[in-house]
């Protein structure tokens, strides 16, 4: 589990006095900043802590019965969120609260166990059994509970809404930089590097390769500029037509770089999507391709 600042509960516990920022927030897209942000402000201008209320998995889960595509793994979620400077972060069990009302779960969880200064949600907000709860209801029991209710706008970006469906939905296409601008950040995965069928070496254009996180929304196969915690590069992402390769993986060329990470976390940022992914018919045609992708990428930088 991820944490450095952060302190991070599985479970709810007696932590009064807190500004709430409630919702799901797979992304962390620049409308859910603008909701986290809202409760760290209200807490550091009033001397109190903040918290994010969310789930350990997507609502969706239980409710439909459907296994999610995720914009960020679990671990990048919660290191976003910190990022914002956020004191706690519940990631609750969906399950055990999914049957009650929305006044019960306003009564018997928030305000029994935060008492909450205040709360944030974005304008859509749904809680409680069948959507019960809105925004609207939490307007209306400000005073009843004692807290200061902020309900903040969509943001928009080209006269659409910014949402994890859009994102989501801009990933599978491969429209990286549409995803980058939602974001308000390059698009990040990351995992241990892992021995490859070690092809690229022998073509003067040497690899450093992890498993494509198996619970995000898959990117089309294909070539992208990338960013990683060792340098810039071109990455490769799909199953490797040219040398028959089995099962999908992502493969980086990092720029100028030569030196042995295997074990070693590698983290890509995603800048665009260069090209779909294609079965050359020799390795020197392959050869031949990569040094073209490398030129554009240095030619746009």
């Amino acid at each position: 589990m991820y944490n450095y600042g952060m302190e991070i509960f599985k479970t709810l516990n007696y932590n009064p006095n807190l500004s709430l920022a409630l919702g799901f927030f797979d992304g962390v897209h620049l409308g859910h900043k603008t909701v986290i942000e809202s409760a760290v402000n209200y807490a550091r201008k009033n001397g109190n802590k903040s918290a994010v209320i969310t789930f350990a998995e997507h609502p969706c889960c239980i409710l439909k019965g459907i296994q999610p595509e995720y914009i960020l793994t679990k671990t990048e979620r919660e290191k976003t969120i910190e990022a914002l400077g956020v004191d706690y972060l519940y990631e609750l069990d969906f399950m055990s609260i999914s049957n009650l009302t929305a006044d019960e779960y306003l009564k018997d969880v928030l305000v029994k166990y935060f008492s909450p200064k205040s709360i944030s949600t974005g304008w859509n907000h749904c809680f409680g059994c069948k959507k019960s709860g809105n925004v609207k209801f939490l307007q209306e029991n400000q005073e009843k509970y004692n807290y200061k209710y902020f309900e903040l706008p969509p943001k928009m970006l080209d006269n659409e809404i910014i949402s994890s469906t859009c994102i989501r939905n801009y990933l599978a296409k491969g429209e990286i930089e549409h995803v980058n601008k939602m974001l308000g950040r390059k698009f990040e995965i990351s995992g241990e590097v892992i021995k490859g069928q070690q092809i690229g070496r022998t073509i003067g254009f040497r690899t450093a390769n992890i498993k494509y996180p198996t619970e995000l929304v898959e990117l089309p196969h294909g070539v992208y500029a990338v960013e990683t915690n060792f340098g810039k590069g071109i990455a490769n992402y799909g199953c490797r037509p040219t040398v028959n390769g089995v099962g999908t993986l992502i493969e980086v060329h990092i720029l100028n770089f030569n030196q042995d990470i295997y074990g070693k976390n590698l983290s890509i940022k995603f800048q665009k999507m260069l090209r779909p992914e294609k079965k050359f018919s020799s390795l020197e045609e392959l050869k031949n391709q990569i040094a073209k992708d490398i030129q554009q990428i240095q030619y746009q930088n």
